[in-house]
């Protein structure tokens, strides 16, 4: 995602300095012209406004907060820091309160869209921070996406822990859909296309039916990040004194994927688990009672 959200503001006509964890996932940026430096603070040292997305909120903290090598040990008084990691709100409130104390300013700007969004530059932005500084972010912003300003430090992560909620529900009832479709003797294709247009229609439908009945797994999103992302859902859920029995299950279901070697599979995996509990696989030719 971020090779391409870089590519877009390369295109754009912005200079870019870039540090990845591993140097050969950043030629393509490279041979565009970005420059490429050995540590974050080398980054922050050349540059205004500092993005990071990255996998876990210990990579967040070591990236951006780290004495030593980290954006803020040299991003210069005025500077902006946007994190787009999915992480933990209270996370995004230090960062804010840290940047702020050395004169700099800190936004928590996670996304939703995969890949494919970032390719396209349909990315929906959660942003969190002080609405002044998102505003004059906002044409680096648009060149990615669409920003929503959702409030203080770390309503950015708040929403986008919501977002994962309501995606994780959603394809447990595209897999459980298909489960049932399948054990019906429904034609597959035919059922996405029958309910894809009627209440049942949704974006997971539409981006993840096709490939689910292709049995194209490759991630758009990891099974991995979003065991990550479900559990600081149910982290905030605890704090709140909330119930949000759906989200449990389906954190459940995609640990069972991480325990079966499938973490680094996209979402749209998790049919695996819901087939293994049933014993079956979509990907026969014809259901155990025949087509109707």
């Amino acid at each position: 995602m971020g090779c391409s959200m870089c590519a877009h503001l390369i295109n754009a006509g912005y200079t870019l300095t870039v540090f990845t964890r591993t140097p050969s996932k950043a030629q393509e940026l490279i041979s565009m012209g970005a420059q490429w430096v050995d540590t974050p603070k080398a980054v922050a040292s050349q540059s205004d406004v500092v993005f990071s997305i990255v996998g876990y909120p210990s990579d967040v903290r070591h990236v951006i907060l780290d004495s030593n090598s980290g954006v803020l040990s040299g991003l210069r008084q005025g500077g902006v820091i946007v994190d787009m990691t999915t992480s933990e709100p209270s996370l995004a409130v230090e960062i804010h309160a840290a940047a702020a104390a050395v004169g700099c300013s800190a936004v928590d700007a996670p996304v939703s869209g995969g890949d494919r969004g970032a390719k396209s530059a349909s990315l929906s932005i959660f942003a969190g921070g002080e609405e002044s500084i998102v505003i004059k972010l906002n044409p680096l912003f648009n060149l990615l996406g669409k920003v929503n300003y959702m409030g203080a430090p770390g309503k950015g992560q708040f929403t986008k822990l919501g977002n994962q909620v309501v995606i994780a529900s959603s394809m447990v009832g595209l897999c459980e859909g298909l489960i049932y479709a399948y054990k019906a003797g429904l034609d597959l294709n035919q059922y996405l296309n029958a309910i894809s247009t009627g209440a049942a229609g949704s974006k997971s439908l539409d981006l993840y039916g096709n490939r689910i009945l292709n049995r194209d797994f490759e991630p758009g999103f990891y099974v991995n990040h979003f065991v990550k992302d479900l559990g600081i859902c149910l982290r905030e859920c605890q704090n709140m004194g909330l119930a949000l029995p759906g989200l449990a299950l389906a954190q459940q279901l995609y640990l069972s994927l991480k325990a079966h070697g499938e973490g680094d599979l996209g979402t749209q995996a998790l049919v695996l688990a819901l087939e293994r509990i049933n014993n079956l696989s979509l990907q026969s030719e014809a259901s155990p009672i025949g087509k109707l």
